[in-house]
């Protein structure tokens, strides 16, 4: 299992580092947008659709892409909606546990999954349109949440996050990917390290406090976003969101963090 994540990941740092540091931004925007329709191809198979339904769904994902930038759509309203659908229908999801089987609350996920897939591609080809430097950061946000959650959890977890949901998660740990972040983030603020990255903006923006408060939203929405995969895959009676990338699951499992910090952080930014 380990060889196989480690050759896994391997592939996808060839593939993906270079194309993020040298490629133009029309080439990066290709590769982000295949990442976003086979992620959608599994928010369509987690909803249960039936047949080729994934596949379609995949592909109104895919065309509504190309017409938001052929029309050009403003980002903003889109990073709105995809902002607001996180915020409240996150914590709805979470509290209440609406089941798939509910038509209407799988009929607005259909809908909402598009909008938010929509937003993400529009995102990440804004964030790196102000540098890789910057784009990586929105990146190590939840890297870094993930990462400290993880060693945390192993050496101190005790209380349960969401026993319900994702037995593994833990208080302790989220606590500490929120620290991983907190240091990082200070330290390449106050060190101007590889600037512009999401730290040193937020502290040009916003201040060290409301700086500080940003970074702590962005943690929590990463574990929301985490957390709302999960429950999704629990429904759905799946382990991973598809077996794209073995031995590390589907573009969602890598991605379900992501997707609700990179709306809210930039539109903290304005």
């Amino acid at each position: 299992m380990l060889r196989t994540r480690v050759i896994t990941a391997i592939v996808l740092l060839t593939v993906l580092v270079p194309i993020t540091l040298n490629a133009p931004i029309g080439a990066f925007g290709a590769l982000i947008g295949f990442v976003v329709v086979f992620a959608a191809w599994e928010w369509g198979r987690l909803l249960r659709l039936n047949g080729a339904g994934p596949v379609a769904y995949a592909l109104v994902a895919g065309v509504a892409l190309i017409f938001s930038t052929f029309l050009g759509i403003k980002s903003r309203p889109l990073y709105e909606m995809a902002a607001i659908f996180w915020v409240l229908a996150g914590p709805y999801a979470l509290i209440r546990k609406p089941t798939l089987a509910a038509g209407a609350w799988r009929a607005f996920l259909l809908f909402a999954g598009i909008v938010v897939f929509l937003a993400c591609w529009h995102e990440v080809v804004d964030a790196r349109t102000q540098g890789v430097a910057f784009v990586l950061s929105l990146l190590l946000v939840v890297w870094l949440a993930d990462i400290g959650a993880y060693f945390a959890g192993k050496a101190l977890g005790r209380h349960k996050l969401a026993p319900s949901i994702s037995p593994g998660k833990t208080w302790e740990g989220a606590i500490g990917g929120w620290v991983a972040v907190i240091v990082i983030g200070a330290l390449a603020a106050s060190t101007d390290f590889y600037a512009p990255t999401l730290f040193t903006a937020f502290v040009g923006h916003l201040g060290w406090d409301r700086a500080f408060v940003a970074l702590t939203v962005l943690v929590v929405f990463s574990v929301v976003g985490d957390l709302f995969e999960s429950l999704m895959k629990r429904q759905a009676g799946v382990k991973d969101s598809s077996g794209l990338l073995p031995g590390h699951g589907g573009v969602l499992d890598r991605i379900d963090g992501l997707l609700p910090v990179l709306p809210i952080a930039l539109l903290m930014l304005g």
